[in-house]
């Protein structure tokens, strides 16, 4: 699973996901509407909830709602 703000490479995510490439995750946060204690708590919960097997050819968003 990767954490990114870089707005092409969740479009490469996407590309892989509809495609059925292969790939590990994506978690993406918009630079301006996460602060970065928000995106830390939110990566924590990810790590200690998710099985990375569920993560894999997934795009998640944080902040977690």
């Amino acid at each position: 699973m990767l954490f990114t703000q870089d707005d092409d490479l969740l479009e490469i995510a996407d590309r892989w996901q509809q495609s059925g490439r292969q790939f590990s995750g994506l978690i993406y946060a918009h630079q301006m509407k996460v602060t970065t204690g928000q995106a830390v708590r939110d990566l924590e919960l990810l790590a200690k909830a998710a099985d990375p097997e569920d993560m894999r050819n997934t795009i998640h968003f944080i902040p977690l709602r």
